[in-house]
């Protein structure tokens, strides 16, 4: 195959991108990218690590 059978599906393509309209359903883009209300943001990694910053016998910090 060359590159004008190549060239023409890229232009295909593009033309397609370019001038066809979609239908899209807004109402249903926003529920799924909205955050709901009425959840509470629960952290699920919070207990599972300690925090290793508050570290106060770390010998870096003792350095300055």
């Amino acid at each position: 195959m060359g590159r004008g059978r190549q060239k023409a599906k890229h232009t295909k393509i593009a033309r397609e991108l370019k001038y066809d309209t979609y239908n899209v359903n807004y109402s249903a883009l926003e529920r799924e990218l909205g955050h709901p209300s009425d959840d509470a943001y629960v952290d699920k990694w919070a207990d599972e690590y300690s925090d290793e910053d508050e570290d106060e016998t770390s010998p870096v910090s003792s350095q300055a």
